[in-house]
């Protein structure tokens, strides 16, 4: 069964890697990577993996490439 996760990802933050919930239960990812060559979504969805306690394989990009609020399918 898988499962549809939106999160806004914060490229270059000093204050990552921490991934953040907010009240209303959605995710915010601050990674230290820069937001080039896919390197932030990267270090999101390897961060993304380790908090909801999945192999990294069964976390892939769907939507959002480009964009700092992603959509990520978990396995």
């Amino acid at each position: 069964m898988s499962r549809t996760v939106v999160v806004t990802v914060k490229p270059g933050s000093r204050k990552g890697p921490l991934v953040e919930t907010a009240d209303d239960g959605s995710l915010t990812i601050f990674v230290r990577e820069p937001a080039n060559e896919g390197k932030a979504t990267e270090a999101a969805a390897r961060l993304l993996a380790e908090h909801l306690g999945v192999a990294r394989s069964a976390v892939t990009l769907t939507a959002g490439a480009t964009s700092r609020v992603k959509r990520f399918r978990v396995d």
